[in-house]
């Protein structure tokens, strides 16, 4: 099975790429913050020229390791890898992707691995009358341990802690008028996955949580409307929206309906006020575990709590009724648009907003805050979807895993940093994040920071009553530069650091880190050499065992024409 998951996600990966599907998909509560990310992505693209760049490569290196914590085992292998790098932008299209698979050989106690990771996003005009597709994708390593604390690859040399994360979506998005009258809408389907990890540690007298499986998410939005100054001084429209996900663990299911009005009022050429009004019914469901004949809960040899389906559906969370918001819009120009929303939803006073700033075609600032009802799979899927269609992936130049952030002027460019916890239970997800990339010469870097807070959801008669409430926090950093030195030869550095406070028992913060730095070289041809070193590793409480480890690399890679 793990066999087949691998190769259908390389497959969904080339399939987006070969699609060439960015417009960001508008959060269905957040038709505002993704106005303003779809005009900062087609500011971005005005300045592109249409081109292709694909850059398939192989490589073979040597790489050693030095366990710092906690033993100081020092181990070596051999990895070969294959990838392709690729950009490619046209006047009604834009796909970035960066594929990869490598084939680790140990040597001694170093166990030999195979890993499949990429990332991809693609956006592709179907016909003149505004539909597009769009597609992106995900596969990534990521350590997770017994509060459900990711952190990004393999840390120090724990493979046993190690977990697979796939994730794809798909969908069409509409934007064209008839007459005065203007339509827009979209459908995401996506599908997200994370492997059982074969160990996980657990803190005396602590029991592991359960760890996100899958899920299949379904998201469509449809808006009519009016815009200021065609039939009337003020814009006005009507919309409707639908979010569905269906989480494989205890049969967790989301299931989210609204309509709603909205008045747009022009105070200015730049600035315009935003008032909406409307009715929503959200409702959070799932079945209780298996329980044995001492009503403890089954797990399964997955180490996943096994769902009693012979249980009816439970109720965890419910709401209907008024959902409202007002707002302020701010577009001085092409480049630049701002958001800030305040209201009430889910019960509860909400704010949501975004802001992009691109000042040139070579950088761009984006920010966004954020608050909804989702799941691991949801919020994953979602991200890779505000992701831009122009980036150049960032890799730890030693593992070849991903990077947190990747370097790209529109979008929010941090997909990876925002995982944090692979907790399976529904959540609501509070939280705001910014992303700067810049090319300045021949220098390009990236940065993204970000806060994420998610007070999880559970049936008060089902095993999950003892996460109704908790609250997981986590900041993340991430920061890569690139320089080329001369014509031949350049430098790379990369850093990321995550901190995660569990709500739940005695397990404490955890903070993950990686950082490296690779000098390559142009020997001949498409050949070049690379060294690297690096430093990696996760530091928790002390119930629970810190891993750390230092890793050099010497290798060839050689890039096809």
């Amino acid at each position: 099975m793990a066999v087949l998951a691998k190769f259908t996600t390389t497959a969904s990966l080339a399939l987006a790429l070969a699609l060439l599907p960015g417009s960001a998909l508008a959060q269905q509560q957040e038709p505002a913050a993704a106005s303003a990310a779809q005009d900062g992505a087609d500011a971005g693209r005005d300045e592109r020229t249409r081109r292709a760049d694909i850059a398939p490569y192989i490589e073979a290196s040597q790489v050693v390791t030095a366990q710092l914590q906690p033993g100081d085992d020092v181990l070596t292998y051999t990895q070969l890898a294959a990838g392709v790098d690729a950009t490619i932008a046209g006047r009604n299209s834009a796909a970035s992707a960066s594929l990869r698979y490598e084939r680790d050989i140990g040597y001694g106690d170093a166990v030999d691995s195979d890993t499949v990771s990429g990332i991809a996003r693609a956006s592709v005009g179907l016909v003149r009358q505004g539909i597009t597709l769009e597609a992106g994708g995900l596969a990534s390593r990521t350590s997770v341990d017994a509060s459900g604390f990711s952190s990004i690859g393999q840390i120090g040399g724990n493979e046993d802690s190690t977990s697979q994360i796939y994730s794809v979506y798909a969908g069409p998005s509409v934007q064209t008028r008839s007459g005065p009258v203007e339509i827009s809408g979209q459908y995401r389907l996506g599908y997200t996955r994370v492997e059982s990890p074969d160990a996980v540690v657990v803190a005396p007298g602590e029991d592991a949580v359960d760890i996100f499986d899958d899920s299949v998410t379904h998201n469509a939005a449809l808006r009519v409307g009016l815009a200021p100054g065609t039939v009337a001084p003020v814009g006005v429209g009507v919309g409707a929206g639908w979010n569905r996900q269906d989480i494989s663990n205890l049969d967790q299911r989301i299931d989210d309906k609204y309509v709603r009005g909205d008045v747009t009022l022009p105070v200015s050429p730049n600035v315009a006020l935003v008032a909406g009004v409307g009715f929503e019914d959200v409702e959070v469901s799932s079945r209780n575990a298996l329980l044995d004949e001492n009503d403890n809960p089954v797990i399964g040899p997955d180490g996943r709590l096994v769902t009693d389906d012979s249980q009816p559906r439970q109720i965890a969370y419910q709401t209907d009724g008024l959902i409202w918001d007002v707002g302020v819009m701010w577009r001085p120009s092409r480049r630049t648009s701002l958001s800030a929303t305040v209201g009430r939803r889910y019960g509860s006073t909400t704010y949501y907003g975004s802001l992009s700033y691109s000042p040139n075609a070579n950088s761009g600032l984006s920010v966004a805050v954020y608050d909804n009802i989702t799941g691991f799979g949801g919020q994953l899927t979602d991200a890779i979807d505000l992701l831009g269609t122009d980036f150049q992936a960032v890799r730890n130049p030693i593992s070849g895993d991903l990077g947190g952030c990747v370097i790209g002027v529109t979008g929010n460019n941090c997909t990876l940093a925002q995982l944090n916890s692979l907790r399976s239970s529904v959540f609501r997800n509070r939280g705001v994040s910014a992303s700067y990339s810049a090319v300045a010469g021949r220098t390009s870097f990236g940065l993204g920071a970000g806060y994420d807070r998610r007070s999880f959801i559970g049936g008060e008669n089902t095993v999950l009553a003892s996460i109704d409430g908790v609250v997981d926090e986590s900041y993340y950093v991430a920061a890569n530069i690139a320089h080329q030195l001369d014509r031949n030869s350049g430098l790379s550095a990369g850093a990321y650091a995550s901190w995660f406070d569990a709500g739940a028992g005695d397990l404490g913060d955890g903070i993950g880190y990686s950082a490296s730095l690779a000098y390559n070289r142009d020997i001949w041809r498409g050949l070049t050499g690379v060294a690297a070193v690096g430093i990696d590793g996760i530091s928790r409480d002390d119930d629970l065992t810190d891993y750390s480890s230092a890793s050099a690399l010497l290798g060839l890679r050689y890039t096809f024409d």
